[in-house]
């Protein structure tokens, strides 16, 4: 799933610069996760880093929007084509 981040944002603006792939923008009150842009930092990070830095919780996993490792990693793949995501990526999936 990507990310979303919920009404109980403050717009602090911490998860903007966190986030790999620039899926993150400011709304009219609080911020926004372009979900054809979140990979929940799949092949970047082990953790979603916008729920890492949030301070009131509000990045949260969107279930309108389910994705295995797998389709996050082709997505990455696709965001990002001069990165090379072979061998052991940094993945919340994997323990």
């Amino acid at each position: 799933m990507s990310y979303k981040i919920t009404a109980d944002c403050n717009n602090c603006g911490a998860c903007e610069p966190e986030c790999p792939n620039n899926a993150i923008t400011a709304g009219d009150d609080i911020y926004i996760i372009n979900a054809d842009l979140c990979t929940e930092c799949v092949g970047f990070h082990a953790t979603p880093q916008c729920a890492a830095v949030c301070p009131v919780e509000s990045c949260v996993t969107d279930p309108d929007h389910p994705e295995s490792e797998s389709d996050l990693l082709t997505k990455a793949k696709k965001i990002h084509p001069e990165k090379d995501f072979s061998g052991n990526i940094p993945s919340h999936f994997r323990k």
